[in-house]
């Protein structure tokens, strides 16, 4: 993952030499089939007035027009699915749109619109002026047109550089509320989770972990348990023999006397077995060792089999969210999120948190958050701007009104213009 994290505008110079890049070849084409077909232009004498024969010109003309009207159209679905282009790639910028994401065919209509309106108008007026044989006209009006149009077409590109909001925007992306940055020296918003940027880019304090004694005996420790035992229990205590199974093919092992009842205690004699046999005498079979310590595995060892007694509750993660406000809130139960939040009709919430919103992005009650085990339910509320979830590892996913969706420790909530981090207490 890359490790540049800040956003650069792109400069006048790469976006120029972008936009220079990605029609040197269509005007290429276009300056060719005009050429020929100006050249290529007869005239005859017919009752005294003189008759051009521009067949070949609006030929070439119409076929230069139409490569060139095709290409651009390619070049508009490539940038607006992914914000590159191939004078981008070559560059090393992106375009996207005012949030950080692909700019979308709208806007890259537009901004193609403003940029080459007055050369699209050029090129239009030199091929119907020809095709009405007023070659005269076409000369005169066409091509200052086409100068005009670059001329302009060149300036629309660099007036980026007179921006005083950081240099991001030029005429032409005001008009569709777009932004150029410069990936080469900084982040790709397109592929890393749009302007605000996934919290993975930033080291995060996280609690540390806290050891917890596990419930299952295992190792060395349920040696020394068992050895402790047995020096605890009196002399005098018989040790009890294996008991006969009702399935001879089952083996069980001897259960150890527990140390608080050994005394009190006499083993159980079956009637039909025979007499218990002292310790001397008949010493009890034990299970070969089966694991690396030496001692043999225990039933209990199982930690699948492990049951949660009725009145155990397992303990949860405390969490928290940030806002980028600076507000810092414990989570608990069931949240509501908003500019103003209120609850709906019959609805129980247990917190309601405000968040000031000058730009009112955010929709009065834009969120609802539900806690559950180790992560939060983030629900939207059908919300004017909509809300989106950014993983740890830099996913990003726009919420769907009214579907929730569960929220791990080290995600970040986008909610209109607003963003909270989500951690544990």
């Amino acid at each position: 993952m890359t490790t540049k994290l800040e956003l650069v505008p792109a400069s006048t110079g790469k976006r120029l030499g972008a936009a220079v890049l990605d029609w040197l070849g269509p005007i290429a084409v276009l300056a060719t089939t005009f050429a020929i077909g100006i050249a290529g232009i007869t005239q005859t004498r017919r009752n005294g007035f003189i008759v051009y024969d521009t067949g070949l010109l609006v030929l070439l003309g119409s076929i230069g027009l139409g490569v060139t009207v095709v290409y651009a159209f390619v070049l508009l679905g490539l940038e607006a699915r992914t914000g590159n282009t191939i004078g981008n790639k070559l560059m090393g910028i992106r375009s996207t749109d005012s949030d950080g994401y692909a700019p979308g065919a709208g806007a890259v209509f537009v901004r193609g619109i403003v940029t080459g309106c007055v050369l699209l108008l050029g090129a239009l007026a030199s091929v119907i002026l020809s095709a009405l044989g007023l070659i005269g006209p076409a000369l005169w009006i066409g091509l200052p047109l086409v100068v005009l149009g670059a001329v302009w077409a060149i300036l629309v590109v660099v007036s980026s550089g007179w921006d005083k909001n950081g240099k991001l925007r030029g005429w032409h992306d005001k008009a569709a509320k777009t932004l150029v940055f410069d990936v080469g020296a900084g982040r790709n918003p397109v592929t890393t989770g749009g302007i605000q940027g996934p919290y993975s880019f930033a080291p995060m304090d996280l609690p540390p972990v806290q050891p917890v004694v596990s419930p299952v005996p295992s190792g060395r420790a349920a040696q020394h348990a068992h050895a402790a035992t047995a020096q605890a229990a009196p002399a005098s205590t018989p040790t009890p023999t294996v008991q006969p199974s009702h399935d001879p093919n089952q083996w069980r092992p001897p259960t150890a006397p527990r140390p608080a009842t050994v005394a009190a205690q006499q083993p159980s004699v079956n009637p039909e077995a025979t007499a218990v046999v002292p310790h001397a005498a008949q010493p009890v079979q034990r299970p070969e060792p089966d694991n690396q310590h030496g001692f043999a595995s225990h039933p209990d060892d199982d930690v699948e089999r492990t049951q949660m007694r009725p009145g155990a509750r397992r303990a949860q993660a405390v969490l928290r969210i940030t806002v980028d406000d600076g507000q810092d809130v414990q989570l608990g139960g069931s949240v509501l999120v908003g500019r103003n939040p209120a609850p709906q009709p019959g609805e129980n919430v247990e917190q309601l948190l405000p968040v000031s919103d000058p730009g009112r992005s955010i929709s009065k009650t834009h969120l609802h958050l539900r806690v559950d085990g180790d992560g939060v339910w983030v629900t939207d509320r059908n919300s004017t701007n909509g809300s989106a979830v950014t993983t740890p590892d830099g996913i990003q996913t726009r919420l769907h009104p009214g579907d929730a969706v569960l929220v791990r420790p080290g995600s970040t909530v986008h909610f209109g213009d607003r963003s909270f981090h989500l951690g544990q207490a």
